[in-house]
């Protein structure tokens, strides 16, 4: 009896060990993850073709800035809303920018409406940037989306060049808040899965 407590034993402890050091690896890849999503985005080089992906603030007016600046030739916001037009993207930009935009400018911008997830933007832009012959992208999304987005898309498209650039959304202008960590927690996890390969081998949620 006793030899069998003490395989107990020492199978419990090296479980415990294994759980704990799971956590010590998991914690140490996350403050890298939060580190990593809060740096100000890199100017980008002048590429063919922008991607913006929908689903927080400051997305849309970035990538049209940089259209503006004369960055790329043409843009695509993927994932708006199905009643999403450019006059009511133009309503809601800063004075400043919705003034430098000519009607010629909206005329280089493409409406994605089929997007519901960060896989399908990746789908999205790539069936875009085929029927464009594009080879470079700047692809414009929140800090803390930017490393999944940009896996996910260069799956898609495999041989063009992408440039992040990474927007900080309101919710990390306070990053240690209870309700930013667990944004960052979650999308941290996020990451890790689509690592791994497995967010496409499960039902896809608006957002993801």
């Amino acid at each position: 009896m006793a030899r069998h407590g003490g395989a107990a034993r020492r199978f419990l402890l090296g479980t415990l060990a294994g759980l704990l050091g799971c956590m010590v690896l998991w914690g140490a890849g996350f403050a890298w993850f939060v580190h990593d999503a809060l740096k100000p985005p890199v100017p980008p080089p002048v590429t063919d073709g922008i991607v913006a992906l929908t689903g927080g603030q400051g997305r849309v007016e970035a990538s049209l800035r940089l259209l503006a600046d004369g960055r790329a030739r043409q843009l695509l916001i993927s994932g708006v809303a199905p009643r999403a037009t450019p006059a009511s993207l133009a309503a809601a930009l800063p004075p400043d920018l919705a003034a430098s935009l000519t009607a010629g400018a909206w005329r280089q911008v493409t409406l994605g409406r089929r997007a519901t997830s960060t896989i399908g933007n990746a789908d999205e832009t790539a069936q875009w940037a085929r029927a464009n012959r594009l080879r470079s992208l700047i692809v414009v999304t929140a800090g803390y989306h930017i490393r999944r987005a940009m896996m996910e898309i260069h799956r898609t498209l495999p041989d063009v060049a992408l440039h992040p650039y990474p927007v900080r959304p309101p919710a990390l202008r306070s990053p240690l808040r209870a309700s930013s960590l667990r944004l960052l927690a979650t999308e941290y996890d996020k990451w890790l899965m689509a690592g791994l390969d497995l967010a496409r081998t499960m039902p896809a949620r608006a957002g993801d």
